[in-house]
């Protein structure tokens, strides 16, 4: 289904479904140009968190995240310590993996290092210069070359959970580019 119609009367991409949140979030966040380094290091945190599970998953737990990563504050989150590690595998309102929770904390470090602003330009120069509207989700792409060249120079950086299909999901949720389907409310913004 390449578009569904809600109980307010709106078009939206289908993959929205029936969830009231998943609406409120295809309407209010995905597809619109996120900017800063924290709330950039947040999705980026959130993506690798999310591989192999489903967004509306990481969606619902997102408060309970961002509780317990602090906000995702860079520089609290690269101080955490094997005693923050224990403590976040004991809590069942977030996704307990111990390869993805120290991927988020070796990632922090890594943002700390950079100079303020340099994590939203760095990813920011990967957004393509011009992105055509997918008409069907079938023309919506896992990855592109755009998001494999993003990977690779977050890999060369030293992050990790940072894969390429990863990185297309950051670069559509972040808006650096706009797969709302032709014919949702959304691509008409």
């Amino acid at each position: 289904m390449e578009l569904r119609l809600g109980p307010d009367g709106l078009l939206r991409c289908g993959w929205v479904g029936d969830d009231a949140e998943y609406r409120r979030y295809h309407d209010e966040e995905w597809g619109r140009p996120l900017h800063g380094d924290r709330p950039l290091f947040e999705k980026m945190s959130l993506e690798g968190f999310q591989a192999g599970l489903s967004w509306i998953t990481i969606l619902r737990k997102r408060p309970r995240f961002r509780e317990v990563f602090a906000g995702f504050e860079p520089a609290t989150v690269a101080a955490f310590d094997d005693a923050d590690v224990e403590r976040l595998m004991d809590d069942a309102g977030i996704i307990r993996n111990r390869a993805k929770i120290l991927a988020t904390i070796g990632n922090a470090r890594l943002v700390t290092e950079m100079a303020p602003g340099e994590l939203d330009a760095f990813m920011w120069s990967f957004a393509p210069a011009s992105h055509r509207r997918p008409t069907s989700f079938a023309d919506v792409p896992a990855t592109t070359p755009d998001s494999d060249a993003l990977s690779k120079g977050l890999r060369a950086r030293g992050f990790r959970f940072v894969g390429s299909t990863t990185m297309y999901a950051l670069m559509q949720s972040s808006g650096m580019v706009d797969d709302h389907v032709a014919g949702c409310h959304r691509a008409a913004d």
